[in-house]
């Protein structure tokens, strides 16, 4: 089978946003009047449930012993993403390193470019248009987010969603990656996943992908040659694995 389209996870892997998510946390909190606040250690293991309303219910279940409303969680986190879109706006998150050379690498081979995340839509937009200064519909060709799914990763719909979208088989597609519950999302879904741990994943197992820290590098920026061989065509092509 041939590699046809990139699927890449969002926050963690295009850029390091999980800073940004969790100061728009607590100004929500704060805003809120709650006497919540989500330090960065507590913040770390609340990152093992996935989705913001799902995290606040953990919190709320599990760290404060509350029966969690839901429709107030809606709300909250509304005004969350609204936060956090506005702190993108001013500027200073930038894409992890590599990403951007990544992309161009496999559009110049003729290879789609798709997203397949836990978080929503609104937020993939925040992120496209501070860190590329576009829109993220100009730059993927499908983009399955995590407010379309019914159960979040490390279950398989985003990325199964992705792969109806881009009308392709997942054998053809190879998924990228921070976290294991994305890995394991991108596993479930049939994809093959190349991962790379983030500052807030470092300590994940990421075995079941098929290559760990392939795609984010300082040094020479990395390539589809680079993670899949040096018989990658030159130009617009698939590329056989």
């Amino acid at each position: 089978m041939t590699l046809s389209a990139l699927i890449f996870d969002v926050d963690g892997t295009l850029a390091e946003t999980e800073a940004a998510h969790l100061q728009a946390f607590n100004e929500t909190f704060a805003a809120a009047r709650l006497d919540w606040h989500w330090d960065e250690t507590l913040y770390g293991r609340l990152l093992k449930t996935t989705g913001g309303k799902e995290r606040m219910a953990h919190y709320m279940r599990d760290c404060l012993g509350e029966v969690p409303d839901m429709d107030r969680i809606a709300e909250l986190h509304a005004a969350k993403t609204a936060r956090y879109v506005r702190i993108l706006e001013e500027g200073g998150l930038q894409l992890r390193p590599g990403i951007a050379a990544l992309m161009a690498d496999a559009r110049a081979r003729g290879l789609r470019l798709a997203v397949a995340t836990t978080t929503s839509r609104p937020n993939v937009d925040a992120l496209c248009r501070c860190c590329f200064g576009a829109e993220a519909e100009d730059l993927f060709d499908a983009i399955a987010a995590g407010d379309e799914v019914r159960a979040k990763k490390p279950a398989p719909d985003v990325y199964l969603l992705a792969l109806d979208r881009l009308g392709l088989p997942a054998a053809a597609c190879v998924a990228l990656e921070d976290s294991a519950m994305g890995v394991a999302s991108a596993t479930a879904a049939g994809l093959r996943c190349v991962a790379a741990p983030s500052r807030w994943t470092a300590h994940h197992d990421l075995s079941p992908a098929i290559r760990v820290d392939g795609f984010t590098q300082t040094g020479d920026a990395p390539s589809l040659a680079a993670l899949f061989g040096e018989d990658c065509p030159r130009g617009p092509a698939a590329i056989d694995l």
